[in-house]
């Protein structure tokens, strides 16, 4: 009977060999080795893309938003730059033609080609920045220091592309069949067998990483240091008597009072701010305007390149070292594209051509125009170049514009540090959604508070903008250089892009950017120290974390505990059974932690129901709801043991306690339906794992699960779970089963009573979706009639089993919900060098011991928690 529903089958599916050769390109074995097949189910989620097809409001409310949460920064740059740029004063007339087609050019070909039009479409899942750049990179190949990865893991690639754009993906299949050969994909799997392969390779991308990361986060006290100081600066104009002190704190209250309102989230910061900044950037293009016109128009012959090469041959080293002013209009670009998990690529784009562009251009043509009538005005050219009439409103803007600008730095480093928490690079902090319909829009206290007063000490430290803008000038062109080369994998590894075009790429923006670093560097001593001494603690800090979180990771993985050890545990006669469900929280998603043995010593006792609790994330935005919870039950069954792990992406929120854990249960009651209607092997006895390598096996083993399914028609109860369930199960796994597609990827086999053969696969919430294949009206999943009357003759005992199993589980919810948590103590071994032990003995426990534990991150309610002690030796 199973060969002749194959068969059917392979009538029914025979158009989907292309997905195949796809899988074949992608390098997906037939069978991989079992290691745990929790873990592997752990490791993959379908998800959904996180902006997708959005409707023309809500863009056009984001791209609202975009002009006042990500412009500020770019649209204040007029303030400064040609003071930053002339701080010798303006030599020759014709240097200001030449610095203007710098700005141009640079603005256009960093800003707009390489950022809005490049970076912006390299997102992961619709979130931007490095590390979600990382991220896409170790989602196509194994780059991830962590052992969390395998190679069923690149099944989630197929699911993406079907998930993003439904109605061409059997387009865009079948063109990925015809470039199986090509030398783009052979290249494509050259880059990934060298990420693989080369750890020296692997550090040094994750070193690049999270040094970005550390430049993004200290510019994010730099850019309000600067933006609001070079503002204030200008109250000078009409009271002289003003001291530089004075400006200063007049700079640290606006600071301040910055700072303290990032609580209301970026939802509310956003729309209060937008008109301002709008208003603003349509000051700057009219006055621009107005200068063209009434002082030199002539200077828009600026948009001829020659005038760049006429600039450098008549100054030479001093047009080199003047590039580090002339950097300044770029900045806040890194913001465009680290923000992008707060709006979307097209708002962002429809905002930036329409609203940033021809204002900015506009006022640095007209303040060449006015420097070219009146060039000993450079050191202050803003204000003097703006009509007398206006000066009032102008440096009212001025001031709100320059709080705005630092608003996206400040949202950068909100977005990159829950980022690199979510993934292990940095010490746990309390982050905060702040709003419920925007879901990437954070805000994290500690790190506000500790922005804050680096600004003001920055401030109060140099009182000037021309060495804060040096300092500035280094974290805008290492973080530029970093996303290049990380682009440059993108495009090699997940894009293909013909070679010729990634080395035009490389070359271009590599050469530019290279240039401008070497003049920021020329500086180094005037003020660029500042951001790499910054950097330099936040890189010491997150490699510490991470290295002790890996090598802790390994500590455990290597000493889990084995089934048998686990059975002599359980069925010990000292061991007390205590009513309730335990939560028991670990790291590790291979097995059972080495803490549950040290428990059992101690305390001989164990909850009616146990599960073994991992709160993983996985390198993707988000993870829908009806795939988060994962479930095996542990042997022996009759002890209720399960593992679970709860999967995360790095954007979602976790939930309080009580949430998480009604959630977790209504999970498992699925589960608990689920094994025993499918008759699962719980952890299959097979030493392989067949992957699902055929579409036309996985239909043939779908067909007769879908038959299977149909007594539920005689238990009310279960119908009643069961649209529960079809209502919660997200469209993404549905799809896959359409595809063909099974989201763990493995099967079992059993024989039941008649010695008929019944196929199912690895169970894993939710299951339901297998069950919706039975109602289809029509198509290939229908079920047979036959198969239906099979189905019906299936035993109602097996139905009640179910529901007395799923009853004792509420029951002992009712009776209390205990959260066990592993308070392990890491050291370094005694015969480890001494470096080694300064790290994990001294550095790592301080950071430990000053950050935001375990139960606190997990809202665990004090009242319900019990610590385990034990030491670690790495």
């Amino acid at each position: 009977m199973a060969e002749q529903q194959q068969h059917q089958a392979e009538q029914q599916c025979g158009g989907d060999d292309e997905v195949l050769e796809v899988e074949c390109a992608l390098d997906m074995p037939a069978a991989v080795q079992r290691q745990d097949s929790l873990y592997r189910d752990a490791s993959r989620a379908g998800g959904g893309s996180h902006h997708g097809q959005e409707r023309w409001g809500k863009t056009l409310r984001l791209a609202f938003q975009c002009v006042g949460v990500l412009y500020g920064d770019i649209g204040t740059s007029p303030l400064y730059v040609y003071s930053s740029t002339f701080t010798a004063g303006v030599r020759h007339t014709d240097d200001l033609l030449g610095v203007l087609s710098l700005i141009i050019y640079s603005f256009i070909l960093f800003t707009m080609v390489k950022y809005v039009y490049i970076a912006l479409r390299a997102n992961d899942d619709g979130d931007g920045g490095t590390f979600a750049l990382y991220s896409l990179i170790s989602r196509h190949a194994k780059v991830s220091l962590v052992p969390n990865q395998q190679a069923e893991d690149e099944l989630h690639i197929l699911e993406q592309m079907e998930q993003d754009d439904p109605k061409s993906f059997s387009r865009r299949r079948g063109l990925a069949t015809l470039q199986l050969g090509s030398p783009a994909a052979q290249r494509a799997q050259r880059v990934k067998e060298l990420l693989e392969t080369s750890r020296p390779v692997r550090i040094s991308l994750f070193l690049l990483t999270i040094l970005a990361t550390a430049m993004v986060i200290s510019d994010a006290c730099l850019t309000p240091a600067i933006s609001v100081l070079s503002a204030v600066g200008g109250l000078k104009e009409k009271a002289p008597h003003l001291t530089t002190d004075q400006i200063v704190w007049i700079t640290v209250a606006i600071l301040v009072a910055l700072f303290a309102v990032q609580r209301f989230g970026t939802d509310k910061v956003g729309y209060f701010f937008a008109p301002v900044v709008i208003l603003w950037l349509l000051l700057i293009g009219g006055v621009g305007v107005y200068n063209l016109v009434k002082h030199d128009i002539g200077v828009l012959r600026a948009f001829n390149p020659k005038y760049i090469a006429d600039y450098f041959r008549r100054n030479k080293k001093d047009a080199w070292v003047s590039l580090g002013g002339i950097l300044l209009c770029f900045t806040g670009t890194e913001a465009l594209f680290a923000d992008l998990g707060y709006f979307s690529i097209r708002s962002i784009q429809l905002s930036f051509g329409f609203g940033l562009v021809p204002s900015v251009l506009l006022a640095y043509a007209g303040q060449a125009a006015f420097l070219r009538k009146y060039p000993e005005e450079v050191a202050n050219t803003f204000y003097r170049s703006t009509p007398t009439a206006l000066f009032w409103p102008t440096f009212v803007l001025a001031i709100a514009a320059s709080i705005i600008g630092s608003q996206a730095m400040i949202s950068c480093a909100f977005a990159t540090i829950s980022h690199s928490q979510a993934l292990g690079c940095f010490p746990r902090v309390k982050i905060l959604h702040t709003s419920k319909q925007y879901q990437g829009q954070l805000y994290i206290p500690e790190v506000n508070f500790l922005l804050g007063f680096a600004a003001c000490v920055v401030t109060v430290a140099f009182k000037t903008t021309v060495v804060i803008g040096e300092a500035h000038g280094i974290c805008v062109v290492l973080v530029m250089l970093i996303t290049t080369l990380l682009l440059t994998v993108v495009m090699l590894l997940v894009w293909k892009v013909n070679a010729w075009w990634v080395a035009l790429f490389f070359t271009v923006f590599m050469a530019s950017e290279s240039v401008y670093l070497s003049s920021v560097l020329y500086k180094f001593l005037h003020g660029g120290y500042i951001p790499v001494a910054m950097s330099a603690v936040l890189v010491a800090v997150m490699v510490v974390w991470h290295y002790v979180h890996v090598k802790r990771y390994k500590y455990e993985l290597e000493r889990t505990v084995s089934p048998d050890k686990v059975r002599e545990l359980l069925d010990g006669r000292e061991l007390r059974k205590v009513p309730g469900v335990g939560l028991f929280y670990t790291d590790l998603v291979q097995g059972i932690p080495p803490v549950f043995p040290h428990l059992i010593e101690k305390i001989p006792s164990i909850h009616a129901v146990l599960l073994f609790v991992s709160v993983k994330h996985l390198p993707v935005p988000h993870v829908d709801m009806s795939e988060r919870f994962l479930f095996r039950q542990v042997e022996p069954k009759e002890h209720k043991l399960y593992r679970c792990v709860a999967r995360y992406g790095y954007r979602d929120p976790l939930e309080e306690a009580k949430d998480f854990v009604a959630n977790l249960v209504e999970r498992l009651q699925y589960y608990i339906r689920d094994v025993n209607l499918y008759g699962v092997d719980v952890d299959a006895k097979a030493g392989k794992v067949s992957y699902p390598s055929s579409r036309c096996d996985s239909m043939a083993r779908s067909s007769t699960r879908a038959a299977t399914t149909m007594m539920q028609m005689y238990s009310a109860s279960y119908k009643e779970s069961l649209a529960l369930g079809r209502a919660r199960s997200s469209s993404a796994t549905g799809r896959m089963m359409q595809l063909g597609m099974n989201p763990s990827g493995s099967y079992t086999e059993r024989q039941d009573g008649r010695g008929r053969s019944i196929y199912a696969e690895e169970m894993m919430t939710p299951a339901e979706s297998f069950s919706e294949l039975a109602y289809y009206p029509s198509g290939r999943y229908a079920a047979s009639s036959q198969q239906l009357f099979q189905a019906a003759k299936m035993s109602l005992e097996e139905m009640a089993k179910i529901e007395e199993e799923q009853r004792y589980i509420e029951r002992e919810m009712e009776k209390g919900v205990v959260y066990i948590m592993g308070e392990n103590e890491v050291v370094a071994r005694p015969h480890s060098s001494l470096l080694k032990k300064v790290i994990v003995n001294y550095v790592y426990a301080f950071l430990r011991k000053n950050c935001r534990q375990g139960d606190k991150v997990l809202s665990i309610p004090r009242s319900h928690l019990l610590k385990v002690g034990m030491s670690y030796e790495i």
